[in-house]
């Protein structure tokens, strides 16, 4: 048996562990029945699924007729941006709103794109917002600063 597909090869030992990983952890909340779920019963069978999805996504990169493909060197700076946006939309939520902070979240994680496009981004920023909106103020009805502090919106 060779590996064709490294990406995929990867892939499902990635899912094997995180799923294996969560049904693990999951075992430790009260599991109860199907008909009575408990905290851990729907973490627990989604963590067994998602290990059986890289079992099967695994097993393709093994096959014969799998595409093969190799896996690119690993781009920490790709990873530092996407970081880095991610803490400064949770330093930002207070002071600056949602609004604001979700907009700079996107500007600055698609950055880390080699297909950057300030238009796209925008657009991207535009209907993220819209969807937090109407999902977690709206629906929701969580409460999070919607505009800067300072302009007294809120």
């Amino acid at each position: 048996m060779q590996l064709r597909n490294k990406q995929d090869f990867w892939s499902g030992v990635m899912f094997i562990l995180l799923g294996l990983g969560f049904a693990w952890k999951a075992t430790s909340y009260s599991m109860g029945t199907a008909a009575r779920m408990g905290p851990g019963y729907f973490p627990h069978w989604l963590g067994i699924l998602m290990a059986i999805l890289g079992a099967v996504v695994l097993l393709s990169s093994l096959r014969p007729k799998a595409e093969k493909t190799e896996i690119d060197k690993f781009d920490f700076k790709i990873l530092a941006i996407i970081i880095a946006s991610i803490v400064i939309f949770g330093l930002a939520l207070r002071p600056l709103g949602l609004i604001l902070s979700l907009f700079l979240l996107v500007m600055i994680s698609s950055l880390a794109s080699h297909e950057h496009s300030w238009k796209v981004s925008f657009a991207n920023s535009i209907f993220l917002i819209v969807l937090c909106y109407l999902s977690f103020v709206k629906g929701l009805k969580l409460v999070f600063p919607i505009w800067p502090t300072f302009l007294g919106l809120n």
